[in-house]
């Protein structure tokens, strides 16, 4: 009768906590939807967006009661076009190994929208993620008005990442710029501890500006009287630009040099691609300052040419970051038959100049795949691969300053393109980062911007004979989903067993998490 009684009991628990979990989800789905609801239907390059209603910030903060936290939290704040996510993600990492509670805030998310707010280096547990979420919600419901609306989706992202990071007492707060650095959401910070600019270039220059000293300057408007400031290596025009805003405001403004593999005892970086080594110096000088200025020169580095202390080299050889320079093999298509072979290498590039570094790396790393196979099966198909590019890049962005700078590159590394597909981003149906999936009806979908891109790729490849070339079918394809894409290619690897499918997937973060969700699924 009694194990009867504890069997019953158990299962009664067990179904309390099924109820449970779908009551979180949906409540999850909940605010998932409210969020959205936050996202502007106004393009961002609208010219309104340049501080558009900036002051209303300092009004949010004060329905939040964020103003006293905000002041106390000790901050790494960091601006760029390309690397401040990585160089956010080795500061975080070093910090954390030398024994601080950190709060990572970066974006944009790939797969969670939890990945942007990270606790000593693991995204906000569902659990807290709800909790903060509601009292920030409920808040601003009640204080806001048509006066003062309902802040946009970004500047409540970045409410909420103060909230949790003063409610959660973190040592040091890392925040990633969104966009521009001046009226970004982050720059309502007055004193942070240490500024960085990463490594700058062509990129939202419908509202940066045009040239690369414009936008040094928009970038620039993250520095602060009193706070030291560091910059990786930057091209002249950029770099007069952040001299000039920084002798206005009578601070030192200095280049951080990048690392080299001494001053890591010979050990790897923790994310790839020889531009990390940028990064990751910049990260050092960010790192250093702050525990410099908090008391802590013990842990610091002795001078720019010694090894890293062993703290530091734990830190940057253990950093992670999703979506930058990762490689994932499809679990599916290489289990399934031990000789087949599908690898994507993925890399959220989206600037000319990435796309050159995305290039290079992609090439490099592929070279290597061959020389080294990774089993003994995979050496019978490393003879012969494939090499693929799946591709889509926001409207917003101009693909002749993108395409060209991957091809060309790519060549000049020796290597050659296949096949080039073109896709719509998944997430462009879904609700922010909820399960509902896309459209079955293809007449539903406009393809007419991956057509355009896929013109672009052939006009580069074959002249101006382009799409009538008789061979372009051999060279692009344009898909009207995703999930079709990869279909497509795991059923030619599955066909195929003799060649390796190398998939490099770029042009777009957005497009990068989309396939990352498939791939899990």
């Amino acid at each position: 009768m009694a194990s009867s009684s504890t069997a019953a009991a158990a299962a009664a628990q067990q179904a309390a906590g099924g109820v449970a979990a779908r009551a979180t989800a949906e409540e999850y789905e909940e605010v998932l939807g409210r969020l959205s609801s936050l996202i502007s239907q106004k393009v961002r390059a609208h010219t309104g967006n340049r501080g558009n209603q900036w002051e209303l910030m300092g009004r949010y903060i004060q329905i939040l009661e964020l103003e006293e936290p905000i002041a106390r939290m000790k901050v790494i704040h960091v601006a760029g076009t390309k690397g401040k996510g990585s160089t956010c993600t080795f500061t975080e990492s070093i910090l954390r190994s030398c024994g601080f509670r950190t709060g990572l805030f970066t974006s944009p998310h790939l797969m969670d929208v939890r990945e942007r707010f990270r606790l000593d280096g693991v995204d906000i547990s569902e659990e807290k993620f709800l909790k903060y979420f509601w009292w920030c919600w409920n808040k601003l419901q009640e204080k806001t008005d048509d006066d003062i609306p309902m802040p946009p989706y970004f500047r409540f992202i970045a409410l909420l990442a103060f909230k949790i990071f003063s409610a959660e007492q973190v040592d040091v707060a890392l925040l990633e710029v969104g966009l521009g650095g001046k009226f970004d959401a982050t720059n309502v910070v007055k004193e942070p501890v240490v500024c960085g600019i990463s490594s700058l270039g062509y990129d939202h220059m419908e509202i940066l500006g045009n040239t690369l000293g414009e936008i040094a300057g928009e970038k620039a408007g993250i520095f602060k009287k009193g706070v030291s400031a560091y910059t990786a290596p930057q091209p002249e025009e950029a770099m007069v630009s952040l001299k000039k805003r920084a002798s206005e405001l009578g601070i030192s403004l200095q280049v951080a040099d990048p690392l080299k593999p001494h001053h890591l005892k010979d050990q790897h970086l923790g994310l790839q691609g020889e531009h990390q080594y940028i990064n990751a110096g910049l990260a050092v000088a960010l790192a250093s300052t702050w525990l410099e200025k908090q008391g802590h020169v013990d842990r610091m580095p002795l001078n720019r040419t010694d090894p890293l202390p062993d703290e530091f080299i734990k830190g940057l050889s253990s950093a992670s970051l999703q979506g930058r320079a990762q490689i994932v093999p499809d679990s599916q298509v290489n289990s399934e038959e031990p000789n087949s072979s599908l690898v994507f290498y993925l890399d959220g590039a989206h600037s000319p100049e990435s796309m050159e570094i995305c290039a290079r790396w992609f090439s490099n790393v592929t070279k290597e795949d061959k020389r080294v196979p990774s089993s003994m099966e995979q050496s019978q198909t490393s003879g012969k691969s494939r090499k693929i590019l799946l591709f889509n890049c926001m409207s917003v962005r101009d693909p002749m300053r993108l395409l060209p700078h991957l091809l060309d590159t790519s060549t000049q590394n020796g290597l050659h393109f296949d096949l080039a597909l073109f896709v719509p981003n998944q997430s462009q149906y879904n609700k922010l980062g909820s399960n509902t999936s896309a459209p079955a009806e293809p007449e539903e979908i406009d393809l007419s911007w991956q057509l355009s891109l896929q013109t672009v790729w052939e006009k580069l490849l074959h002249g101006d004979k382009g799409l009538n070339s008789t061979d372009s079918s051999e060279t692009s394809l344009v898909f009207e989903s995703l999930p079709l894409a990869i279909e497509w290619l795991r059923k030619n690897a599955r066909e195929d067993l003799s060649t390796s499918y190398q998939v490099l997937v770029t042009g777009s973060l957005h497009l990068i998490g989309d396939i990352l969700r498939l791939l899990k699924k």
